[in-house]
């Protein structure tokens, strides 16, 4: 039954689909093998959830090798939770892609670019998917390699330097991630992740298993661009093609969250042993030095996609916030921030490609009176602004809701104030777009703009639409995530 193999298929579907676009070098043929593979992809996810609700941890072993010998795919609530945060930002993001790819590249490189996307899709699953740690370093890769491709083929000659940064950081995070991987084998004779969980309790506190952790910390850290570690992340967003950007934005960051969790609170031992080390004050003051320096940097920002690209480092620290505290809440804080986060900022940079297929500028001087000319488009953006800033009636709101309750549960009043406090911060940047768009005469370049076409404003609102109905029904969003936190915490896997 194709039902059993469900997870095979979610890696394999765009896996085989992108060599596909490659050989036969047609932009439009691309672009449907794109959407299908990708919507296949999000339906299988869909598939998973369910199976995971009815039956609980779906175990199936590649190439019926069984594990920990064979390679393992493992689904539970966390990682079938990011999995549909994936595959279904893509699922929305793929059909957007079709008029800013034709507009830019030739046929040709319109294949090469929807090849590099399903690559970067089939790794991030991968990623999320497998049960060996050995396999997450491969997959990392597979995406990382097909993300440095998209970013460099932007528009401007920076995206270039960009993807260098990018390569040069993410390889020395791999780098991190595979010595730590290593030591653990070292240690354990093991790559499956399951088994590891099993084994590390006996040995946690040895100086190998350590420093193993101490490297995952990092290389992970640096491929989700936790503050300080995030020096690649502003100008690969921002130079990046409109759609990469939304894409990299609504989901590679997601997936390094989804590996500290699940290193953090399966692998090492749960709850208790991330509690004994440094990390939860670590992570503490890490992230609110993120969400105060990087959305202070984004309030100066003249080019918007570079502002928004720091205010998703501002974000990242709310999630990360969210793990520090160690508690249920805060974890279900984490992972309901992690899904909206990728819906709204998704969306943002969506809309902000609508922005610069017609303007072909991302200067907020040359956005003066972009309201008037494209209303749809414009209201888009503030509407997910909104979200991320926290307003009541958008699913930001539901994620600073529990951030401030996991704050009150631990008795930190004073990071209740912090989270007010940014999110005024984030207010003043959203503001700034506001004040150009709505309250300025049109500039040169917005004087002869048009409204976007209808085949990017259709999928860029499904995204605005889930922000505002998240906002008001959390049944699965916070629904999930609670169970999923519960399971991270009970260390069961």
């Amino acid at each position: 039954m194709i039902a059993a193999h469900l997870p095979a298929l979610q890696v394999v579907i765009p896996l085989l689909a992108a060599p596909l676009c490659a050989i036969l070098r047609r932009g439009t043929i691309a672009w449907v093998i794109a959407v299908v593979a990708n919507w296949l992809a999000f339906a299988v996810s869909i598939g998973l959830l369910f199976r995971v609700l009815d039956e609980g941890v779906i175990s199936y072993a590649m190439g019926g090798w069984a594990p920990p010998i064979g390679i393992e795919y493992r689904v539970d609530l966390i990682n079938v939770f990011v999995l549909l945060v994936v595959s279904g930002v893509g699922a929305v993001i793929i059909p957007f892609a079709r008029a800013g790819t034709a507009a830019r590249f030739d046929s040709t490189n319109q294949a090469w670019f929807y090849t590099m996307y399903l690559l970067a899709l089939t790794g991030l699953l991968g990623v999320t998917i497998t049960g060996d740690a050995f396999n997450i370093f491969v997959f990392l890769e597979v995406s990382s390699l097909a993300s440095y491709v998209m970013i460099a083929m932007g528009r401007d000659k920076r995206s270039l330097t960009a993807a260098y940064q990018y390569l040069i950081m993410g390889t020395v995070g791999a780098t991190f991630i595979v010595i730590g991987v290593g030591l653990l084998w070292a240690m354990t004779g093991t790559l499956n992740l399951y088994d590891l969980a099993q084994r590390i309790p006996d040995i946690e506190n040895t100086r190998p298993v350590l420093a193993a952790l101490a490297f995952l910390t990092v290389g992970i850290s640096l491929k989700l661009a936790l503050f300080p570690l995030h020096l690649w992340l502003p100008n690969a967003y921002a130079y990046a093609p409109a759609v990469a950007s939304a894409f990299l934005a609504g989901t590679a960051t997601k997936v390094g969250i989804y590996l500290l969790l699940r290193f953090f609170f399966t692998v090492f031992g749960g709850e208790g042993f991330f509690l004994s080390t440094p990390l939860p004050e670590v992570f503490l003051v890490l992230s609110v030095v993120a969400i105060f320096a990087a959305s202070t940097v984004a309030v100066f920002q003249n080019n918007l996609k570079r502002m928004f690209a720091y205010s998703s480092v501002a974000q990242i620290g709310f999630i990360t916030l969210g793990i520090s505290y160690a508690t249920e809440t805060g974890l279900t804080a984490a992972l309901v921030h992690l899904m909206n986060h990728a819906i709204m900022k998704a969306g943002i940079f969506m809309l902000l490609g609508c922005v610069i297929y017609r303007l072909a500028s991302m200067r907020i001087d040359d956005l003066a009176g972009i309201g008037r000319k494209m209303p749809f488009t414009t209201a888009g953006i503030v509407i997910l602004g909104l979200g991320l800033l926290g307003v009541p009636g958008t699913s930001g709101f539901i994620s600073k809701w529990w951030l401030v309750l996991a704050a009150l549960e631990n008795g930190q009043w004073w990071l209740v104030a912090l989270i007010v406090i940014a999110s005024l911060i984030t207010m003043v940047y959203v503001g700034r777009f506001v004040e150009a768009a709505y309250f300025r005469e049109p500039s040169e370049k917005a004087m002869n703009v048009r409204e976007a076409p209808l085949a990017m404003l259709i999928p860029s609102y499904v995204l605005v639409a889930a922000t505002i109905y998240l906002g008001f029904d959390t049944t699965w969003s916070v629904g999930l995530a609670l169970d999923a936190a519960a399971s991270l915490l009970s260390a069961a896997y």
